[in-house]
């Protein structure tokens, strides 16, 4: 079961196997204006957290997302700050949580604020207000497949981060021009679509990131961890009717 199967060069220049649709523009447009119109920030909540990094001032921030979802974030800044600084925004791997605050006060050492996000319904605080309160962990590949590609689940964790981004971009303390993301797996894919969907960011630094090319998957046969959503969904469900009987 091979997991690299392309040469290096190819490698380099593959643009992945799943086609792109005709509307993929529309869709994105419609998407994003959807999260203008949602965007309430005087529901925004930024709170001190006790911590002894001198350098560093942590504060845990609250806001309201996509469809109603209360969503958390870590904000780290540097104490001492005068002109506007650069940023960075970190995405964390799937159904995980934010990065420790130890783990994110190396970017602020170097003149950084950081904002780390909770993805919505996973492993740390932000909520996911699709149907329950509290979180879901883990199916969030497949939630909404039933219903209509505007309802997937991760269009709406693509619009977190297009909007924590933004929230970042606009603090005083920030540079808006000098913002980047970053995050592995789940947060490498979350990195992608951030990049791509907010073209203020300056730099995206994605590792070994998830979410990228579904159908390559299905192809190497490596549905497994978090990809078994995929088999087991496809297992018990027949979205394309291929298994009914000719009558």
């Amino acid at each position: 079961m091979p997991v690299f199967d392309l040469s290096i060069a190819e490698l380099n220049d593959y643009a992945g196997t799943n086609p792109c649709p005709a509307d993929l523009d529309a869709y994105w447009d419609a998407a994003l204006e959807e999260l203008r119109e949602a965007r309430r920030d005087e529901d925004m909540v930024l709170t001190p957290v006790d911590h002894p990094a001198e350098y560093a001032e942590c504060l845990d921030l609250w806001f309201t997302g996509v469809r109603g979802s209360r969503l958390h974030a870590k904000v780290l800044r540097p104490t001492e700050r005068s002109a506007p600084h650069p940023a960075l925004a970190v995405f964390h791997g799937y159904y995980a949580s934010s990065p420790d605050w130890f783990r994110l006060l190396p970017y602020v050492a170097q003149g950084f604020s950081v904002l780390a996000l909770d993805s919505r319904g996973q492993g740390g605080l932000s909520h996911d207000a699709g149907g329950m309160a509290g979180t879901s962990v883990m199916g969030h590949i497949v939630r909404g497949l039933d219903i209509a590609p505007t309802e997937l689940l991760y269009r709406r964790h693509f619009l977190d981060t297009v909007q924590a981004v933004q929230i970042l971009m606009e603090r005083p303390e920030v540079d808006p021009e000098r913002v980047g993301v970053t995050g592995e797996s789940q947060g490498g894919g979350l990195t992608l679509a951030c990049a791509a969907l907010e073209p203020r960011v300056r730099a995206a630094v994605p590792v070994y990131p998830f979410l990228s090319d579904y159908r390559r998957v299905w192809d190497l046969d490596l549905d497994i961890n978090a990809y078994a959503e995929l088999r087991d969904y496809l297992r018990r469900f027949d979205p394309l009717h291929e298994s009914v009987e000719q009558m």
